[in-house]
């Protein structure tokens, strides 16, 4: 079939962050990328109000950083309590990351889907239709012709590739087929989101109240903004919790002064994940394929990891020649990193959710008994590095994120991403004689990263190696000698053709 016949190369299903930023990595790629949204507007009230320092970088490399960051605010400490107030746990934010960024950031979600929808907007060669609804896929050997409802009735899509990012009741999921595994922690919770009003006194921490009468989350939104959670108990309706003056009861312990309620709603906090994230030329992102509890702040963070780990695989397999294989790694690397942190929110999500007083009070005991040994009395918020997929395995640092050094003060600042573009990249201490279209080769003596050589440098003999090749989502996928990295790095791409 030509090129001609196809609508667009990637078709993504659903305009959230998730949508979003698949389409803009896409884009800004130079793949030709449709994204449908039922909905015509951006949902205008806070939803996440959390994500952390790979999310930072991940926006910096959109462009779009600076416009986030109008919407957002540094993560404070994050604290767990008894019902009597005692501190049990304090997490603090890590005074430096790998990524350049502060640790963690409270944020307005509509503000970062709008910093995000524009810069698609800019995009020459994406297509966003609103108020455009999927119903059904039929796939080919070629292609997936995609059947939606738009507001002139229906019609077809044609595309290379489909991504699903259609949420939790994803319409793309079911037309493959996959199921969801059910890690069976289901518990509803009243969430309720208030704009701050002059005068206002609320806590300057993020608050779990671990309270067997009533377990509570009190945190920060976005400047301007904050958030309580309230967990039902046993015999209470969503109906009645959303009653008029509900809220306002529920709140007035806080003695926190003149808010204005923006937004109540009931949530099944819950651990899914979905079997399989690709079916032939159609895939799963965000909530689609996988959902996770609140308490680590992650549900957003995966789904954007996911568009970065997908979005380079798909460009490399539409335009830069690699087999189709390599979408296979991307639930290979992605599924256990989700489960990891699925796992730490409902670890964290059983000790807030407590509504045995014996047990609650036990609890109590062995946190504020860790807590005094110097012992964590809750698990780091670490996120594992990747041990199989698109790596060089065995070798120094695969798997993990690599660092980004940055150069300057405040507003000053230059990053090194800044200057490393799309492409995966080589960073060598020694000369390289093979031509490399498809990787960037990047000596550290080079003055594209003068500012960064010491950082470099450190980081190379930390690990006793030469060279280290970094994926176009910063992810190492080997360190080693050059050469070796680069034939690898073929062979991982296009393993039938190099073998042939």
């Amino acid at each position: 079939m030509s090129s001609e016949a196809f609508d667009c190369d990637v078709l993504v299903v659903g305009l959230g962050p998730v949508g979003a930023a698949v389409a803009a990595l896409l884009a800004r790629r130079g793949i030709k990328v449709m994204a449908i949204d039922r909905d015509t507007e951006i949902y205008p009230l806070p939803r996440a109000v959390h994500f952390d320092h790979e999310i930072m970088r991940l926006l910096q490399h959109l462009g779009v950083a600076e416009a986030v960051s109008r919407h957002a605010q540094e993560a404070p400490d994050y604290e767990f309590r008894n019902s009597a107030g005692q501190l049990l746990a304090r997490l603090q934010p890590a005074p430096s990351t790998p990524s350049g960024w502060a640790s963690g950031y409270m944020f307005h979600q509509p503000g970062l889907e709008r910093a995000l929808r524009d810069q698609l907007a800019a995009a020459g060669n994406a297509d966003v239709q609103l108020g455009w609804r999927f119903e059904s896929l039929a796939q080919d050997p070629l292609g997936v012709t995609a059947t939606v409802s738009g507001p002139e009735g229906p019609a077809q899509i044609r595309a290379r590739y489909v991504v699903g990012c259609d949420g939790a009741s994803s319409a793309v999921r079911g037309m493959i087929g996959a199921s969801l595994f059910d890690y069976a922690f289901d518990e509803p919770w009243l969430v309720v989101d208030a704009v701050v009003e002059a005068g206002c006194r609320l806590p300057e921490v993020n608050l779990q109240l671990c309270d067997p009468e009533r377990p509570t989350t009190c945190v920060l939104g976005g400047p301007g903004r904050h958030r309580w959670e309230f967990m039902l108990l046993p015999g209470e309706t969503p109906e009645a919790m959303l009653a008029d003056g509900r809220v306002e009861a529920l709140i007035a312990p806080w003695d926190c002064g003149p808010v204005r309620i923006e937004r109540k709603a009931v949530y099944r906090f819950h651990g899914l994940v979905a079997n399989r994230w690709r079916s032939g030329r159609v895939l799963l992102a965000g909530d689609a394929a996988h959902q996770t509890p609140p308490f680590a702040g992650q549900g957003m963070c995966a789904g954007l990891r996911d568009a970065f780990n997908l979005a380079w695989k798909l460009d490399a397999v539409i335009s830069g020649g690699a087999d189709e294989s390599l979408l296979d790694s991307y639930q290979s690397e992605r599924e256990p990193h989700v489960r990891a942190f699925i796992e730490l929110a409902i670890g964290m999500g059983r000790v807030v959710c407590t509504q045995d007083r014996d047990a609650a009070a036990a609890r109590d005991a062995e946190m504020l008994s860790r807590m005094q040994s110097g012992a964590p009395a809750l698990p780091p918020l670490v996120p594992p590095p990747f041990t199989v997929g698109c790596l060089l395995p065995g070798s120094p640092a695969a798997g993990t994120v690599f660092p980004q050094p940055c150069a300057g003060q405040a507003h000053q600042r230059c990053r090194m991403d800044d200057v490393l573009g799309d492409a995966p990249c080589l960073i060598t201490r020694s000369a390289v004689s093979t031509v490399a279209t498809d990787v960037q080769l990047l000596p550290i003596e080079s003055e594209r990263l003068a500012r960064f050589r010491g950082a470099l440098e450190a980081w190379l003999d930390e690990h006793g190696v030469e060279a280290v090749l970094v994926r176009p989502d910063r992810c190492v996928f080997g360190a080693g000698e050059p050469h070796e990295l680069l034939s690898a790095w073929r062979r991982a791409l296009s393993p039938i053709t190099r073998a042939a």
